[in-house]
């Protein structure tokens, strides 16, 4: 008998395992929470202004004048500037903004036949179905605002154009080793 004692006890805790385990799957209900909602929001007035894709945030046109004649070249041009990576989630308005090109060290009045002011037309577009464009020289600028309709996401090109001496053609710009100017373009959720 005693070799059959080693056999029961070997198989005992066995058993016991067997037995703890038939308890646990029987040993009655579990609590559970749920289902817990989730909840978040996109708001629908979010736009945002892509980034200058050359990151330089400055057109530069050169040499304003014909040097044979003094007057403000007619071919004078920047290349664009383009902001990526734009998007809004709602309809949305475009507007742009410019400034004349103002001499900066020469600031008195000019001598008759000059001019220290030179006008331009900046031009935003790819975003809306009409560009917003903006021109120095006019008082009234309706175009400078347009809307989109409907929520999107799309590059927006900046131009210049139109270049033209304030007070017209025939007067030269003074002198000046720094015209300056600046153009704003501002992207906002219409209702």
């Amino acid at each position: 008998m005693r070799r059959s004692f080693p056999l029961l006890a070997a198989l005992t805790p066995l058993a016991l395992v067997l037995a703890t385990a038939a308890a646990a799957q029987t040993a009655g209900p579990s609590d559970s929470v749920g289902p817990i909602q989730i909840s978040g929001f996109v708001p629908n007035n979010i736009c945002t202004l892509g980034n200058l894709s050359d990151g330089d945030n400055l057109f530069d046109v050169g040499v304003m004048i014909d040097t044979a004649t003094g007057l403000l070249r007619p071919d004078l041009s920047a290349p664009p500037k383009v902001l990526t990576g734009t998007q809004c989630s709602s309809r949305s308005l475009l507007t742009i903004a410019a400034t004349t090109m103002t001499a900066q060290a020469f600031t008195a009045t000019p001598p008759a036949g000059f001019s220290r002011a030179v006008d331009y037309t900046a031009t935003a577009s790819g975003w809306t179905p009409t560009s917003a464009s903006y021109s120095t020289g006019s008082s009234v600028n309706a175009a400078a605002t347009q809307v989109r309709e409907t929520p999107g996401a799309a590059d927006i090109t900046i131009s210049l154009s139109n270049f033209a001496t304030t007070g017209g053609d025939a007067l030269h710009p003074v002198a000046d080793d720094t015209y300056q100017g600046a153009v704003v373009v501002t992207l906002a959720a219409a209702s």
